[in-house]
């Protein structure tokens, strides 16, 4: 996990492009699609520049995607991608939001 401070992380949530993403300074190291389908949110893909694998961005914005789901929404997720899928499975705590 990466040692940067919290105030070194920007999350962003882009309606317009459907996507959440972790910005560190001014670049983008990480991105969750997603697309509202009726009463559920599903999340297709999820990266990480390469460069920038490995300090555990992808979990960090998986989070504030799913705090923003769960806080704005009444919408349930649907995990396409093997990231989100694999974060719900380490995150047993959440399994509330998945769509049955």
């Amino acid at each position: 996990m990466t040692s940067l401070s919290p105030a070194d992380r920007q999350f962003r949530k882009d309606p317009e492009r459907q996507r959440y993403t972790l910005h560190v300074g001014d670049v983008l190291v990480s991105e969750a699609e997603y697309r509202i389908l009726g009463d559920a949110i599903a999340f297709p893909h999820t990266v990480t520049a390469p460069e920038h694998r490995g300090n555990g961005y992808a979990d960090l914005l998986v989070s504030f995607a799913m705090d923003d789901v769960e806080t704005t929404t009444t919408a349930r997720v649907l995990p396409q991608c093997w990231f989100v899928a694999d974060w719900f499975e380490q995150h047993p705590e959440r399994a509330d939001l998945l769509s049955r």
